[in-house]
């Protein structure tokens, strides 16, 4: 992937921080997309600082306008687009407000479309590209309290396998990455803010659901999204890589 364009969202935090990072230590020329405007500039210099390609670019996935602002300021054609910006709520159908339900949608669903979208002709130059979205075991595993969460997640699946089907004769591969319990600032800020002195304990509790015996990391994550983008995965698309620790395969 050396010298190659990548556009990454989200990517001034967990995941996305860890793709961000492992595209640019592999030579990439690697564009990210937050709204974080201080996290996203100071992981911008601390990229560049240790020799990294990174350029930050400050928008809202939610607005179309901004989106297409920041893709077309990306020079010539674009290698790989991963959307993996998204953000989370704990509730069931009864408890889950619609402005919860509007607000999840607009980032996970509608900005993973307008994303995808714009970098639509920069993908398809030259002979095309590939698409990653950030999925989850969420999409296809009923999982307590993510009502509105899965049901993005289940949009993510449905248009990951659209976008391949259409574009496959034009050169688009589009996957997609469903990750179980990883431990990110999501998981900690949930923890502080639900379990306040019971943090550590909670946090074992989660994760020992994963039958391996613990959480993913945000690097192990980037390791299977670098392959998958890779020439070295050129052979794959319309797929759903489950990364998730045996949460979803293995019953104990």
């Amino acid at each position: 992937m050396k010298n190659k364009t990548i556009l990454i969202t989200g990517g001034a935090s967990g995941i996305g921080l860890a793709i961000v990072e492992k595209f640019a230590a592999e030579g990439s020329q690697v564009f990210f997309i937050d709204f974080n405007k201080t996290e996203g500039t100071r992981i911008e210099k601390s990229c560049r600082e240790k020799g990294g390609k990174v350029t930050f670019l400050h928008a809202d996935i939610q607005d179309e306008r901004q989106v297409i602002q920041a893709v077309q300021s990306i020079p010539g054609k674009l290698d790989v687009l991963v959307n993996n910006a998204g953000i989370a709520q704990i509730g069931n159908l009864g408890s889950t407000s619609p402005v919860d339900f509007d607000r999840l949608f607009a980032v996970n669903v509608k900005g993973l479309f307008l994303c995808s979208q714009a970098a639509l002709p920069k993908l398809i130059e030259d002979g095309g590209g590939s698409i990653l979205n950030m999925c989850s075991v969420a999409a296809t595993i009923g999982i307590p309290d993510r009502f509105a969460y899965s049901m993005t997640k289940g949009a993510t699946l449905s248009m990951t396998l659209s976008i391949a089907r259409d574009y496959v004769t034009q050169g688009i591969r589009c996957n997609c990455i469903s990750p179980g319990r990883v431990h990110t600032p999501f998981v900690d800020g949930f923890l502080a803010k639900n379990y306040p002195g019971k943090e550590q304990e909670m946090f074992e509790k989660l994760a020992a659901t994963q039958p391996i015996g613990r959480m993913g990391t945000p690097a192990e994550i980037a390791e299977m999204a670098y392959f998958i983008s890779s020439d070295a995965g050129k052979f794959i698309t319309g797929s759903n890589f489950t990364v998730d620790g045996g949460f979803s395969g293995i019953k104990m």
